[in-house]
């Protein structure tokens, strides 16, 4: 489910609001890429380049012969006003496919909301309508109004007051305020974590105790998604880029899986990725 997006948690993904940049209308330097992402958002980006998305963007553009080139936001709402359509950035990475307002690239990774628990627990959950979380505290992350996907099929089947919601942006400055939650299920301050596959699988990577994560089912629930295919976003003026872009997606996309196994970044159920 991120730097970006993972957080419009009806579409699994968060968008952003300026915290540093040029204006809007700087005139773009020439063969420079300039990129919109978020300095304290890992495992997707950070302000030292750490994230898998920093990775991934420094291989494209290396491909691409082009710069990068960094605006840094904070995570909120309205990123295609804020960012590309506003002309302080030709390129995000980390939205969902199809994204309105914007163009976007073929996916360049999928991934799923997952359990986490620790092993020696030997919980073995692995659906979400699974009788044993009736019983069990349970994790989420939460963003804004507290609306997240496993609240949703949670609250369906009344299990309301077991569930404890982890705030994914903490105070301002916060080092990787999504990992609270992770440190939750080791620390058995709750039984089990419903959480997004990218801070998952980077953040259990992390913890002494040895963690479970197992991709949720079903897929879907209703309407509500849990796994998502990720693409990058450019302006709707910027077809050149796009086509450009899913060329270098299509031909490293083996490198590109590299890192994001490096990162510990876990595919759907039945995925052959």
């Amino acid at each position: 489910m991120s730097s970006r997006f993972l957080r419009t948690w009806l579409t699994g993904v968060v968008c952003m609001l300026p915290l540093l940049g040029g204006a809007a209308g700087t005139q773009k330097p020439q063969h420079v890429v300039r990129v919109c992402a978020d300095p304290n958002n890992l495992p997707f980006s950070n302000i030292h380049e750490q994230g898998f998305e920093n990775k991934i963007a420094s291989l494209l553009s290396s491909s691409l012969q082009e710069k990068l080139s960094y605006t840094w936001w904070v995570e909120r709402d309205d990123v295609a006003k804020n960012t590309l359509n506003a002309n302080r950035c030709d390129l995000l990475l980390g939205v969902p496919v199809g994204l309105e307002d914007v163009l976007t690239t073929l996916p360049y990774y999928r991934s799923t909301y997952v359990f986490v628990s620790r092993k020696d627990r030997h919980l073995h959950l692995q659906s979400l309508y699974d009788s044993q979380l009736a019983q069990l505290r349970i994790g989420v992350h939460v963003l804004g109004d507290g609306f997240s996907p496993p609240n949703v099929v949670l609250a369906r089947q009344g299990i309301r007051s077991q569930v404890v919601g982890y705030s994914m942006l903490g105070a301002y400055g916060e080092p990787n305020p999504p990992a609270r939650l992770i440190d939750a299920v080791e620390n058995k301050e709750v039984d089990v974590a419903i959480v997004w596959g990218p801070l998952a699988g980077y953040f259990a990577q992390h913890q002494v105790a040895p963690l479970d994560i197992v991709p949720v089912s079903p897929d879907h629930v209703g309407l509500v998604p849990f796994s998502y295919e990720m693409a990058m976003a450019v302006g709707k003026d910027n077809p050149t880029l796009r086509d450009r872009l899913n060329q270098m997606i299509a031909s490293k996309s083996k490198e590109i899986r590299v890192i994001l196994a490096s990162y510990g970044v876990p595919a759907p159920l039945g995925s052959k990725e």
